[in-house]
């Protein structure tokens, strides 16, 4: 079975809202990007999935993804061990080195060198379980224990390159590419494989990340969703062939040839204003 989850609309709209709907229609996570300073303004992950856990009972609650290496690891240790105790362990870590569509403002801003951020991201990830699940863990030098202490939810390791593929075998429950076609999806998990009897550690599961705009949706969005893919490298051929338009049953297919080339869940990134709409779109076409 392959879950379906939808992201959460960014600054301006009612995350509550929306993630409530999203439950009511079975759907099986939502999910909030990371961004400290984004093109278009945009809130901080933690509290708005903390504010959604407070409202909803069932839903699965998804980082997509938290930027690890701006932050303190113990101080992110907190966040998400405390998002636990508030949603009763319906959280879904994912975790990435930030991409370069925001360039580095960011980075600087927290004075971390964004030639670093793979690096940091490595040693964060080595340490944060321990740190979740409140046991010692070296940071800086220095034993560290942290209380309360947490279920470590799973991790999933953002990114589509070879760095993102070793991260996710050597520390990820599953690895979480976004706006990739399907023959990638199947080599990543070929690879996958490999890496994990390497590491002698179970095999990734698989999460994907797509561009969604189902119904009756205007050339000029669909001109203008392509064109601001090529911003995360895409070329625009590329870009055609990943998004997902067209009917519920399009969706359907196109969720479908996923599972088949090893997806376990598929997150719909609406880009279109009609996002109740969009998910119960998405829903239908999570339907087998």
């Amino acid at each position: 079975m392959t879950h379906v989850g939808i992201t959460l609309p960014g600054f301006g709209a009612d995350a509550v809202e929306h993630a409530q709907h999203a439950e009511g229609l079975g759907l099986e996570s939502v999910w909030h990007g990371d961004h400290l300073i984004p093109v278009n303004p945009f809130p901080d992950a933690t509290l708005v999935l903390a504010t959604v856990a407070a409202t909803t009972t069932r839903i699965k609650l998804g980082f997509g993804v938290m930027v690890l290496p701006l932050r303190p690891v113990a101080w992110a240790a907190k966040q998400v061990a405390t998002l636990q105790h508030l949603s009763g362990e319906r959280v879904l870590l994912g975790v990435g080195t930030g991409g370069d569509a925001h360039g580095e403002a960011a980075w600087r801003a927290v004075d971390v060198p964004f030639a670093e951020r793979g690096r940091r991201l490595d040693a964060a990830l080595a340490v944060l379980p321990d740190l979740v699940r409140g046991e010692a863990a070296s940071v800086h030098g220095a034993d560290v224990v942290l209380s309360p202490g947490a279920a470590m939810p799973p991790v999933l390791v953002g990114g589509g390159g070879g760095a993102a593929l070793r991260r996710a075998a050597r520390f990820g429950d599953h690895w979480y590419p976004a706006f990739v076609p399907f023959r990638a999806v199947s080599s990543g998990v070929a690879r996958l494989r490999e890496l994990a009897e390497e590491h002698g550690r179970p095999v990734c599961g698989v999460t994907v990340g797509v561009s969604v705009a189902l119904g009756d949706v205007p050339a000029s969005a669909v001109e203008h969703r392509i064109r601001s893919m090529t911003d995360y490298g895409l070329t625009e051929r590329q870009a055609r062939e990943v998004l997902v338009t067209g009917s519920v049953d399009q969706a359907r297919d196109h969720f479908g040839r996923l599972a088949e080339a090893g997806a376990d869940r598929v997150v719909a990134m609406p880009f279109t204003e009609d996002r109740f709409r969009q998910a119960e779109l998405v829903a239908s076409a999570a339907v087998a």
